[in-house]
């Protein structure tokens, strides 16, 4: 089994973690570093000496690329090893990446080592993960304890997929994860220990900007919608003023908006590019008629109820808003299994995992 480490201008955790994983056999230490520079240049010849190889970049691109890097370079040396991906920061135990590498010999496509947040915890640890997988559930239906976690598992199958993911910086896990579950791959948590060293001062992670890479995908789609909400708006209430008739006036504004939305959503929000365009919007159009039924039913009862064409159109807007995010990511621009889906697997090496599990 591989212990990929990405690590970016590390300390002394770093050595030490490296120096604990070598003990192990059967395990070999993978770790990437992402363009720390010349004064991090000790730490990574320690680890270099401690028994790790160590790959460097020349300049820093995120923690999604410096995984990409390590993924590539695990397809290519090391067929049909599984890897566990760790921190380099003293997060994790070697206990606990034993426990995630062993978990792959289950038969499952990704294991996630979850935390359970206990303890003091930074705040902002602990609201971010708590709104991020409550987003997470969502969008995707699916239900995670920890969608930020940093250690996890995957087979040596997986490795061509892992590849194809977008992603450069911190949004590539969360990205992941989205494919995870809109494709059906088989994901399960494995319990570890909540560890935050000085507050987690040692965490590259750039609140603002970070977190916009992260909710990005939802945050596109919201923009889409929004522009979509504002030309079925105008259609909407312009219809309605020249004929008086609701149901007329809020199919035509629904036809109009719909086709500009699926032409963003399309190119822009979900970059499908499996398969002809009308494919795509045959599902689409089935997916318009369905939400303009909703839409048309719950116009024709709120106005009366609240009194207001706009108030009652704001109030519809927002109901169908997930359901209908969830169902273009899922369905409409999916990306078809042929291309995509991973294909069946051999089960993980069970001498490897028989090897780790004598160390506990």
């Amino acid at each position: 089994m591989i212990v990929l480490i990405p690590s970016f201008e590390p300390d002394g955790r770093l050595v030490d973690l490296v120096r604990d994983l070598v003990l192990v056999d059967g395990l070999r230490v993978l770790v990437v570093d992402d363009g720390s520079g010349p004064g991090f240049a000790g730490f990574f010849e320690a680890a270099r000496v401690a028994g790790a190889e160590v790959l460097t970049e020349p300049v820093n691109r995120g923690k999604g690329a410096a995984l990409r890097v390590g993924f590539a370079h695990v397809r290519d040396q090391y067929p049909g090893e599984p890897l566990v991906c760790a921190d380099s920061d003293g997060q994790h135990t070697l206990l606990d990446i034993l426990r995630v590498g062993a978990a792959l010999d289950e038969g499952t496509d990704l294991v996630l080592g979850a935390r359970h947040f206990t303890g003091r915890v930074p705040l902002r640890s602990r609201v971010g993960n708590q709104v991020t997988s409550a987003v997470f559930a969502l969008v995707t239906g699916t239900r995670l304890g920890d969608t930020q976690t940093g250690l996890r598992g995957y087979p040596h199958r997986l490795l061509d997929w892992l590849l194809a993911v977008p992603g450069e910086r911190f949004e590539y896990e969360l990205n992941l994860l989205l494919r995870a579950s809109r494709e059906g791959l088989r994901i399960r948590e494995v319990e570890i220990a909540t560890i935050y060293l000085e507050g987690n001062s040692s965490s590259h992670f750039r609140p603002l900007r970070d977190s916009a890479r992260i909710y990005g995908p939802l945050l596109a789609f919201g923009a889409s919608s929004l522009a979509g909400f504002g030309i079925d708006a105008a259609f909407l209430f312009g219809l309605y003023r020249l004929t008086g008739n609701l149901a007329l006036s809020v199919v035509g504004a629904r036809l109009v908006s719909a086709s500009a939305n699926f032409a963003i959503n399309r190119r822009l929000v979900f970059a499908a590019q499996q398969g002809p365009w009308w494919a795509a919007a045959r599902r689409y159009a089935v997916l318009a008629a369905g939400i303009l039924a909703a839409n048309l039913a719950l116009m024709e009862l709120l106005t009366p109820l609240v009194g207001s064409v706009v108030l009652a159109k704001v109030v519809t807007e927002v109901a169908l808003f997930l359901a209908s995010y969830q169902i273009q990511r899922s369905v409409v621009f999916a990306p078809r299994p042929a291309a995509t889906s991973p294909s069946p697997a051999p089960r993980a090496d069970h001498q490897v995992v028989q090897g780790l599990s004598k160390v506990w």
